[in-house]
């Protein structure tokens, strides 16, 4: 019996063991499923905040493009207030239909034709553009969505476009055919200006999409040669082909200035222009993750404030007084010179830069008065000449701390590069103008379209004539 009770309680001892064994392992096992559990939860936590924060950038960076394109569309208000303001009050209405016009036509074509052109895969090996009317294939993924940050990059591109289309129109203003002018702008948004933008910058929105420019070396950030001496060219050839106003020179060859009729005008635009630099350079850089819009807004204003300050100092020495007209000048030359290195030069290479722009508008605007050459609001020395100078400036102002570039020659390197800046400038002339040349030569030889007013329509006033509406309509 005593043996009986003693086996029993071994029995109990040895089931409570147990017992405290078998809790003990429901115990680990539930914390180790809640350990496994959480772990999973850890990556899953981990896995969705990586993809939130890709997504936040990705659209902080589109909404980053779009803004910056909103300023430069804002610059067509700009170039329209200049270009009206340095012409005459009868030609007033004229001038804003074609700043609207360009735009219009130039935003269609350039849609339609040139996106494809300057972006699409290239036809031609070594050199290349691509095929036209293929732009909703460059605007897809292979699952044939719409690619939001294409259109932000599109529609960017597209402001581009018509910033070109418009420079034209100053160099031709007061004695230009409206239709003929219209019909140059879908051609300059269409062909011209994507197919040679297509040798520089067609790898922006496909890195495996280089155009022969590009690969040799070629720097033009946001636009001194693809968009401003381009249209510079442009608006040279319009206005040789157009000849100079009426009572521009005189029976003896002298110079005689034609005023424009609103200083105020075109001081406010200028301003409009500047503040929409600030989208049309900073804005090239598409993203923000970096910081390095700050850099190149600084660039930026540096080079338009050292282009006005010389502009007036060499205006002053020339005539004995600031002239208003070649201070608006000097800083539209100082932003215009900046544009093609505001990523890839230090504060002090952009106050440089932006001097020599503001010296170098004033002789030009007299060199083209003495070649005979009139252009009414100085469109040519500000776009075509300081835009070719800025470019071929990184050559000789590069700082590799900045943007990751190559070294000018006033940094420590060679003229390597220097040489690729001047290639490039020339190309866009040997491009843009002679091309522009025959459109417009071609335009004046069709007896059905013409190219410049009647003289007595010219003497009126455009404004009555081409659009039976005065600016300035006297009261009654």
């Amino acid at each position: 019996m005593q043996r009986r009770k003693i086996g029993m309680n071994i029995a109990r001892e040895c089931q409570g063991e147990v017992m405290k064994v078998v809790h003990w392992a429901i115990l680990m096992m539930t914390l180790l499923g809640t350990s496994v559990f959480a772990a999973e939860e850890t990556k899953t936590a981990a896995f969705n905040a990586e993809e939130a924060i890709k997504t936040l950038r990705g659209e902080t960076d589109l909404l980053w493009l779009v803004v910056a394109s909103v300023l430069v569309f804002f610059m067509q208000a700009g170039f329209a207030y200049v270009e009206t303001g340095f012409s005459r009050k009868k030609n007033a209405v004229n001038i804003l239909m074609k700043n609207i016009s360009d735009f219009l036509v130039g935003s269609l074509g350039y849609w339609l034709i040139g996106f494809s052109l300057m972006f699409g895969p290239h036809l031609l090996v070594g050199f290349g553009f691509g095929s036209p009317f293929m732009f909703e294939k460059l605007l897809e993924g292979a699952d044939g969505k719409p690619i939001a940050f294409n259109y932000g990059f599109l529609f960017f591109q597209m402001v581009f476009a018509g910033t070109a289309a418009t420079i034209v129109s100053g160099a031709m203003a007061e004695r230009t055919k409206f239709i003929s002018y219209v019909f140059f702008s879908l051609v300059c948004s269409a062909i011209i200006y994507p197919l040679f933008g297509s040798m520089v910058w067609s790898n922006l929105l496909d890195t495996n999409n280089t155009g022969w420019l590009a690969k040799m070396g070629f720097i033009d950030f946001a636009g001194s040669t693809v968009v401003h001496s381009l249209g510079g060219w442009m608006g040279l050839a319009g206005t040789i082909a157009l000849g100079p106003r009426i009572g521009k020179f005189g029976s003896r060859h002298e110079v005689k200035p034609i005023l424009g009729h609103n200083m105020s005008m075109s001081v406010l635009g200028m301003f409009i222009l500047w503040f929409g630099w600030f989208g049309f350079n900073p804005g090239s850089t598409a993203v923000v993750k970096d910081g390095t819009f700050a850099i190149i807004a600084i660039t930026t204003n540096l080079a338009a404030c050292a282009g006005g300050v010389t502009a007036i100092v060499t205006s002053w020495l020339l005539f004995k007084r600031p002239d208003v007209s070649m201070v608006v000048n000097g800083i539209l030359g100082g932003l215009v010179a900046i544009t093609a290195g505001c990523n890839n030069v230090d504060a002090k290479g952009a106050v440089a830069i932006g001097a020599v722009a503001g010296i170098l508008v004033v002789y030009c605007v007299l060199l083209l008065d003495w070649l005979k050459i009139d252009d009414p609001v100085g469109a040519v020395s500000v776009h075509g000449f300081c835009g070719a100078w800025g470019t071929i400036a990184i050559g000789l102002f590069a700082n590799p701390k900045f943007g990751g570039g190559p070294t000018g020659i006033l940094y420590g390197g060679d003229a390597g590069q220097l040489g690729v800046q001047a290639l490039g400038a020339g190309v866009a002339f040997a491009w843009a103008f002679p091309i522009s040349f025959l459109v417009f030569m071609f335009m004046k030889w069709m007896p059905f379209i013409g190219l410049r007013v009647p003289e007595s329509e010219e003497i009126e006033g455009l404004d009555i004539i081409e659009h039976g509406i005065e600016a300035y309509p006297e009261e009654t």
